[in-house]
């Protein structure tokens, strides 16, 4: 192998490293016991993509496959979009009118390590009412996600400084969503994906950027349920979501498998229940289960680096494979799973309180966080705001992140679709 396609190839996995989501901790390390603990994290191309911009979830540990729908559910669950209800002024659901709506999301990311690093995205939406039974809905949502890496400067294995560049990444996806009944729906996603991790930056290299497509299938199902007298409401969601099933990527010029990487292809069951206190108190509970659904790396050298032999698996082999082939057994497979869940207070639909955790065992990265946030709402604005509470030691590069999340929503008529305060006359 040439000096310079090592260089390459180093800088692809350092720039990925730098970005991982599992950057909780670096190598192998020791827990409060003492113990050591052998790392096998799983590691794909485009980790951002595991990243959900929406901060109404990050403010509850991640839950977000089945929350109640709004502009930001196309990014953990698509087919919740059908689902989404517009009120009128009165507070009652609208029944006129095509609804859509829009989200703006910025992150300033991994800002325990760097200052120029964030993820900003754009999602919006078309419900497509029918008239004659309202409770079929359709629904078509659209999201572009942007991920700068920030300034980064190239060295060679000296340590000589060979170059400057700003890695960017972007996803482009398009969801159609069906309600079949009242209770049930099912969406359908196309992704096209871009990373661009140093093309340009390394004279003489054989860096290109990588390309890649992919699809989602999600479902989602509510119902109400009686529990308890004097609750004036209360639902049970369940959501499951496949998301980002597609071709590899590679971002060099010779086409070797073991140079092809996997894109984080995801297994995602939501569980919700919404709770109507009364009429001006609302409170919701949520948790989600993970697991990717790539191959789990079967050779780890001393140095803690995996063997390329996993790589040489297509995406589909790969797919049905990754909940039997971890090395070390069913242990190891249930560690592979990250759960997340959250609590979320709503007063007279203005203001939210969300509290949550995420857990990730220290095997697979070690992300274990508290999270909370708040929102608050006024006739077709809703602004969120989320922040990662440190938790874990040593300190890790997702500390303190906080995220801000505006979303409008509207009926296509030019009234506002949805109501202030509810009614308390």
């Amino acid at each position: 192998m040439t000096k310079t396609k090592i260089k390459s190839i180093a800088l692809i996995f350092s720039t990925v490293f730098v970005s991982l989501l599992t950057a909780q901790n670096s190598g192998s390390n020791n827990s409060a016991a003492g113990d050591f603990i052998k790392r096998n994290t799983i590691t794909t191309a485009v980790p951002f993509l595991r990243i959900n911009p929406d901060a109404r979830a990050g403010a509850m540990g991640y839950a977000s496959v089945a929350t109640k729908p709004d502009a930001n559910g196309i990014f953990a669950n698509a087919a919740k979009m059908a689902f989404i209800e517009h009120t009128d002024k009165d507070g009652n659901v609208s029944e006129n009118g095509n609804n859509f709506g829009v989200s703006l999301t910025f992150i300033p990311w991994l800002r325990g390590i760097a200052n120029d690093v964030y993820m900003a995205d754009i999602a919006g939406y078309y419900n497509l009412r029918n008239k004659k039974n309202p409770d079929i809905q359709q629904s078509i949502s659209t999201s572009l996600r942007f991920f700068s890496l920030g300034n980064i400067v190239y060295t060679d294995l000296g340590g000589q400084e060979v170059g400057q560049g700003n890695p960017q990444e972007l996803a482009f996806d398009i969801n159609y969503a069906r309600k079949f009944s009242k209770n049930f729906g099912m969406g359908l996603g196309l992704r096209y994906i871009y990373s661009n991790l140093g093309t340009g930056s390394l004279p003489g290299s054989d860096i290109k950027a990588g390309n890649a497509v992919a699809a989602d299938l999600s479902l989602f199902y509510t119902t109400p349920i009686v529990i308890k007298k004097g609750l004036e409401g209360m639902d049970f969601n369940f959501g499951t979501a496949i998301t980002n099933i597609g071709s590899k990527m590679t971002y060099t010029q010779d086409g070797n498998a073991a140079n092809q990487d996997f894109i984080p292809a995801n297994l995602g069951l939501g569980f919700g229940l919404e709770m109507d206190i009364d009429k001006f108190n609302e409170i919701n509970v949520y948790f989600d289960v993970n697991k990717l659904l790539v191959p789990t790396p079967d050779t780890i050298d001393v140095d803690g680096v995996a063997g390329p032999d996993y790589k040489t698996k297509s995406q589909i082999a790969g797919l049905f494979t990754s909940f039997g082939d971890a090395p070390g057994g069913f242990s190891e497979e249930m560690a592979e799973f990250t759960i997340g869940g959250g609590v979320e207070y709503v007063y007279n639909n203005l203001f939210m309180a969300r509290l949550g955790y995420f857990y990730e065992a220290p095997s697979k990265g070690s992300r274990r966080f508290l999270t909370a946030g708040a929102g608050i709402k006024y006739s077709v604005f809703t602004l969120n705001a989320a922040y990662i509470i440190p938790t874990s030691k040593p300190p890790g590069p997702l500390d303190n992140t906080m995220y801000f999340s505006l979303l409008f929503d509207f009926n296509s008529g030019g009234k506002k679709a949805a109501a202030t305060p509810k009614d308390i006359n």
